[in-house]
């Protein structure tokens, strides 16, 4: 057994956790949590069923003391059993993390959020263990405050039908299950709303700003840049991020928690960052073809997070400048292509080998 950790809260006790599961283990951000928990020297079941997820990941992971990776789907209700745990902490971060991944997998991002979240609260109530929903920022679209003129009137996030619809209707499912789940059990149960995070191990595909402007300064493609690029971008690098994960994990907050990069850096101003920092000659394009895509970096009303909770409650404050992220991550893309994703292997528990 690992020895004993704690993270430090404040204000309030400090938790104490040997064993985790991380569903999504080995997504971009699920990753940086699974390294983060090890390095604390808590023992981590990393399950994925890599749809999205990809070994490459987690492959420095393996073979580490504690480290576990479990090929399984979390929607599927025998993970209860393959989950053997027992667990004090369960960071639910399984289904398509990005709207682009839900456009493709419509059905595999509603079952996630509903059958998945059913199956983790199981685990995590039978273990009587910790319980933290990774949601989105899309989830808390819709409460009326007046949308920006790239939303052209419509408030895709709110319609079922939209172009939005299986990414925001998963993201609020998932959450009024966890909501009345913790009223109905009275169980330890709380929600972190999740905006943009980048950095190594980030994915390039997935339809966000950043990510298509390291995919296309890298092969030489014209960085597109919607508008007279003047929208401020809400950014947060990944080990800001992951540490308000395991603060808010390490409370027993039940209302949901924004994690997140303040508005701060332009479209335009980072496009140019990343063209200096890739020695790309990729030029720019200034247009206003598909400048919705701005809801692909947070709400949809194009306001960032409300950290004023996550501060004053758990003391988060996020310390890497996002020039200091941006040139940490293109030099962690540039060199370590990602690899492409596994679907093909046989499911089973088990150490996870390269």
């Amino acid at each position: 057994m690992m020895p004993m950790t704690t993270f430090t809260i404040r204000p309030g006790p400090r938790p104490y956790w040997q064993r985790a599961l991380v569903t999504g283990g080995a997504g971009f951000l699920g990753s940086h949590l699974c390294a983060r928990l090890l390095d604390s020297g808590v023992e981590v079941d990393c399950l994925d069923d890599l749809t999205t997820g990809r070994p490459g990941k987690v492959e420095h992971l393996a073979g580490r003391p504690g480290f576990r990776f479990l090929h399984l789907d979390i929607a599927d209700p025998g993970c209860v059993d393959a989950a053997r745990g027992p667990y004090d902490l369960v960071l639910h971060l399984a289904g398509p993390g990005a709207p682009a991944d839900c456009r493709r997998r419509p059905l595999k991002a509603l079952d996630t959020a509903g059958l998945g979240t059913r199956t983790a609260l199981t685990v995590a109530d039978r273990d009587g263990a910790r319980f933290l929903l990774a949601s989105s920022a899309e989830a808390c679209a819709g409460d009326g405050r007046p949308l920006p003129p790239w939303c052209d009137g419509h408030d895709d996030a709110q319609d079922p039908v939209g172009p939005l619809h299986a990414y925001a209707e998963a993201a609020r499912f998932a959450e009024a299950l966890v909501t009345a789940h913790a009223g109905a059990h009275a169980s330890n149960a709380g929600i972190v709303r999740l905006y943009p995070a980048y950095g190594p191990r980030m994915r390039t595909d997935d339809g966000r700003t950043v990510s298509a402007f390291l995919q296309h300064a890298l092969s030489g493609a014209p960085l597109t840049v919607p508008g007279d690029g003047s929208r401020p971008l809400s950014l947060c690098y990944a080990d800001d991020t992951a540490e308000g994960v395991l603060l808010v994990a390490g409370g027993r907050s039940v209302r949901p928690v924004d994690i997140g990069g303040d508005p701060g850096p332009t479209v335009a101003e980072v496009a140019r960052a990343v063209l200096e920092l890739t020695g790309s000659h990729a030029p720019l394009e200034f247009t206003d073809a598909g400048r919705a895509e701005g809801r692909l970096d947070g709400r949809s009303d194009g306001r960032g997070p409300d950290t004023g909770f996550a501060r004053e409650l758990f003391g988060w404050v996020p310390r890497v400048s996002w020039q200091e992220g941006l040139a940490r991550t293109v030099a962690a893309v540039s060199g370590h292509p990602e690899p492409a994703p596994v679907t093909t292997a046989g499911r089973g528990a088990g150490t996870w080998l390269p």
